[in-house]
């Protein structure tokens, strides 16, 4: 069994920090959150789908472009004269 080489003196300054950090800690939040959060947290997703729409449309030809130009490389042989 390997003996443990840290002084007693840390592991009572742990265990005692382990106590105070229990004891802090609030049994219960006392928190109210009225109806309005609720629908402006909503609002606010609604607001962020919105905008990444917007921004999909707005750039839509330029996404296109970058996929189509990657998928297709243009044939040498197809042009014999």
């Amino acid at each position: 069994m390997k003996k443990d080489t840290r002084p007693p003196l840390f592991q009572t300054r742990f265990l005692f920090a382990i106590l105070i950090a229990l004891l802090m800690m609030p049994l219960s939040a006392l928190a109210y959150l009225d109806p309005t959060t609720g629908s402006m947290l909503i609002s606010a997703i609604v607001g962020l789908f919105a905008s990444l729409v917007l921004a999909i449309k707005t750039y839509w030809y330029r996404i296109k472009a970058f996929f189509k130009r990657n998928s297709t490389k243009p044939d040498t042989d197809d042009e014999v004269a």
